[in-house]
């Protein structure tokens, strides 16, 4: 899917848990989640650490979507 939206023009950022599946699939954009029953967050924390955690994590998806890559790019903190 990430290889098709790239080819039609729209940029893309694999935000995924296992960037070893992401690198294999060619995808160039990635950025590493956080776990696999929670990708994006984790209930253990707080309600302001969770808020925090999340922000961070689309803050830096943003970032690579903005920035020009040439062949596959991990974005790791």
């Amino acid at each position: 899917m990430v290889k098709e939206l790239e080819r039609a023009g729209l940029p893309v950022v694999h935000v995924c848990t296992v960037t070893p599946i992401s690198l294999t699939v060619v995808a160039n954009t990635i950025v590493p989640a956080i776990a696999i029953p929670h990708p994006l967050g984790n209930p253990a924390l707080d309600k302001t650490e969770e808020k925090a955690l999340r922000r961070k994590l689309v803050m830096k998806a943003l970032s690579a979507l903005q920035t020009e890559v040439d062949g596959q790019k991990v974005f790791e903190d």
